[in-house]
């Protein structure tokens, strides 16, 4: 079993992957990689396990509230609030080796698609409508900046999916506001308005050559 250790670009991108519109928050590791504590969260592929992570911080529940218009997130010891709230489950070692793989047992299929609303109605999976998973991933590729998608298709042989969009300047917002129902085209916010949906786009330190993509040296 291979593991992939992937930096999110901050704290807050990291409160946002595991807590954000999701109904039962991700569990959190905390652990040590490569010599220091670091916040850990998996996703388990079909021959590999993903792990997003970042910098830690001491306490046992990640709390997260994006309401207001304004994010906030910060690591707690107990819950006093309506937030959502992360357990953090402290290890003292890991159930597997960490090192360094040259070649990765999944690896995502990649497909452009046309704009941002193309890549938001992607996130509508027919089979599944009650149990969406609609965490955005941003990335920079060289001077453009990826926002994609990741999809499975269960077949004989499990098949990941990467769909993306390539865009000129960096996000400054954290959602994407989604409005092709009232024939508005899709926009990166950071305010919340009643009757449109949002999706979280966590920001990544870099590219990782498990999505697809050659990484610039």
């Amino acid at each position: 079993m291979q593991i992939h250790f992937v930096e999110v670009d901050s704290f807050l991108d990291f409160a946002r992957f595991v807590c954000a519109f999701r109904e039962y928050p991700l569990r959190v590791y905390a652990h040590k990689l490569h010599g220091k504590m670091v916040l850990s969260s998996r996703i388990v592929l079909s021959k590999s396990i993903l792990a997003f992570y970042t910098d830690y911080q001491e306490g046992r529940y990640i709390e997260y509230d994006p309401k207001g218009g304004k994010e906030t997130s910060r690591v707690v010891s107990s819950i006093q609030s309506t937030s959502d709230h992360a357990p953090i489950v402290h290890l003292d070692s890991l159930p597997f080796q960490i090192k360094y793989y040259k070649k990765t047992a999944d690896k995502f299929k990649i497909s452009k698609v046309l704009d941002l609303g193309n890549l938001a109605r992607l996130t509508y999976d027919p089979e599944w409508p009650d149990n969406p998973k609609i965490t955005l991933l941003c990335f920079p590729k060289g001077e453009k900046w990826i926002v994609g998608y990741m999809s499975v298709i269960e077949l004989a042989e499990t098949v990941y999916c990467f769909y993306y969009v390539e865009l000129d300047e960096e996000p400054d917002k954290p959602f994407i506001k989604y409005s092709g129902h009232k024939g508005i085209s899709a926009q990166f916010t950071d305010i919340f308005q009643h009757g449109f949906p949002y999706l979280p786009v966590v920001k990544l330190k870099k590219n990782h050559p498990l999505f697809g993509f050659i990484a610039k040296k």
